[in-house]
């Protein structure tokens, strides 16, 4: 998830703690963020009009966010009542074995990873859904596909970060976008083949 309005070279990341992660394994906070980072700062009433839920809520759950420092208040942009809300970090990492002490910690990581793949499903079922409307051009070039490879753990972890290094290569390449460019989903995962039972 990456604020388009922060330049890449500000690219900002972060390694969540135990209550960090405790506090995004949320179904309306991860979507929060998500609006936050991808969209930019926004009121909590345009972020409810947009999540489709109520700005009670909306408020309460910017400022659970707030608490742990994932958002903050953007007081250049707030005038009189009307608090504006930004993403700190355009990035979030952790490790899971990072929380193997803490299960809470662990229960809100897995929470967070499954609400990731249920995320990329739905990201490629709405593609898929509208691709036929799109021209040739973005049909062609929008993808899916898999690879399954014998490799030990420090040769996946090499894969990944190569694949990372990528990603973020082109995030960052100065090139100013054409006239066709727009927001492309990439999702990255690469995990042990497991059997059907």
């Amino acid at each position: 998830m990456e604020n388009p309005s922060s330049p890449p070279s500000e690219a900002r990341e972060v390694h969540l703690d135990g209550r960090q992660v405790r506090v995004l394994a949320h179904p309306l906070r991860m979507r929060l963020l998500g609006s936050l980072r991808l969209d930019g700062p926004a009121t909590a009433t345009a972020l409810a009009e947009k999540l489709h839920t109520n700005t009670g809520a909306t408020s309460y759950h910017l400022r659970q966010l707030a608490e742990v420092g994932l958002v903050a208040e953007d007081p250049e942009l707030g005038t009189g009542r009307q608090r504006w809300w930004r993403a700190v970090h355009d990035i979030s990492n952790f490790e899971p074995t990072d929380f193997d002490d803490d299960p809470d910690a662990r229960a809100a990581v897995e929470w967070i990873m499954a609400d990731q793949v249920r995320h990329l499903v739905e990201a490629a079922q709405r593609w898929r859904s509208v691709a036929a409307d799109h021209d040739r051009a973005w049909r062609d070039a929008a993808g899916m596909g898999d690879l399954v490879l014998a490799l030990d753990p420090a040769r996946l972890r090499a894969l990944n970060d190569e694949l990372w290094a990528v990603l973020m290569r082109y995030r960052d390449e100065s090139l100013p976008p054409g006239p066709d460019a727009r927001a492309v989903h990439v999702f990255l995962s690469a995990f042990p083949r497991v059997e059907d039972r």
